[in-house]
């Protein structure tokens, strides 16, 4: 049972505090993403989790046992990093069963899990090569299989794919997922890109200034984000806001358009839509179109409303152009609400 218990862990560097007090548990064979832009403190709450790095404050679990104060190797853990850490001075086999000779394991077993792990991986062709005859994608494959040859409790990812192009990240994706469901390991992975998040994630701890701003289901996250950053943050284009008035008991008036929301005392609040749940409508929201952009099966509209900057997501037989006014209407049960004080979401 690989059960990590992150339990008020902090982190200071001097005067600047990396982490403030995170509490955070992970399942036995979860996929854990944390997701963030740089310095919301993702990577060093992995490096800690890692034995990289000591925590200031709080304890480390890892298996019903505390951990915090042990080196890496005791942890029962194998990492992949960003930069691949592939030795060029080894082939391809030596490089997977490093780990392994360094636990002084039988050559027969030794054998077998390189075997299996390159299978899985798909470089069994490989094991012969030196890292110089590798491609970027065939490196990171080599480091993941590595790792996976340890037959760890738990595998950390700092940014595995980042330094692939779009294509690659696209097909190691999905290896990813299929390999480590049946590895049965728990993985933590860092990345800054949402689609990686959105994909392979069983659940997504939305970080933000060295602090957990949501912890759910990409679903859940991409759905009902927990406040507006994490809505801001989520999602290709992210959510739309606009300034909303509280005209009485749950009714708001959102650009002039009169909407039923959240009954709260507060005389403001922020109004969000993502741009895909938006729809042509006689009464909606005023938009005088900017810019139109055609990507494929869709259309991409960028629009003003009451001086915001407004995007919406419409059928790719729409007939807009720069300066046609639009009326955009929320679909219903789609729009949020967030509180202009504590950027919460507010419940409709």
């Amino acid at each position: 049972m690989a059960v990590i218990e992150i339990k008020s862990v902090a982190k200071s560097f001097g005067s600047f505090t990396a982490l403030h007090s995170v509490d955070l548990a992970i399942a036995d064979r979860e996929f854990m993403v944390l997701l963030g832009a740089s310095g919301c403190g993702k990577t060093t709450l992995l490096r800690m989790i890692a034995g990289l790095e000591t925590p200031s404050e709080g304890e480390i679990w890892i298996g019903g046992r505390r951990v915090d104060h042990l080196p890496p190797r005791e942890r029962g853990i194998a990492m992949v990093f960003q930069n691949y850490a592939v030795f060029p001075h080894l082939t391809v086999y030596e490089n997977i069963a490093f780990g392994l000779r360094m636990k002084k394991l039988p050559q027969a077993e030794v054998d077998r899990r390189v075997t299996r792990t390159a299978e899985l991986m798909h470089i069994e062709q490989l094991l012969k090569r030196y890292s110089g005859q590798l491609s970027g994608g065939q490196r990171q494959r080599v480091a993941v299989a590595r790792a996976l040859a340890m037959e760890p409790d738990v595998i950390l990812m700092d940014e595995p794919l980042s330094n692939l192009d779009a294509l690659l990240r696209l097909e190691m994706r999905a290896e990813l997922k299929g390999v480590l469901a049946a590895s049965k390991t728990t993985t933590i992975y860092v990345t800054h890109d949402q689609v990686e998040a959105m994909s392979l994630a069983d659940r997504i701890s939305v970080m933000h200034q060295g602090r957990i701003i949501q912890s759910a289901s990409p679903i859940e996250v991409y759905r009902d984000p927990a406040a507006r950053f994490v809505g801001s943050f989520i999602g290709n284009p992210p959510m739309n806001f606009l300034p909303a008035r509280r005209v009485g008991p749950g009714d708001w008036q959102v650009a002039g358009l009169a909407l039923s929301g959240p009954s709260t005392d507060a005389d403001e609040a922020d109004f969000a839509i993502r741009p895909e749940d938006l729809s042509l409508a006689d009464a909606g929201l005023p938009a005088e179109v900017r810019v139109v952009e055609p990507l494929g099966p869709h259309v991409l509209v960028t629009c003003d409303v009451a001086g915001h900057a407004f995007r919406a997501i419409l059928d790719n037989e729409t007939r807009a152009a720069p300066g046609d006014r639009l009326s955009l209407a929320p679909l219903p049960g789609r729009a949020r609400w967030f509180d202009r004080t504590t950027q919460r979401a507010l419940s409709a």
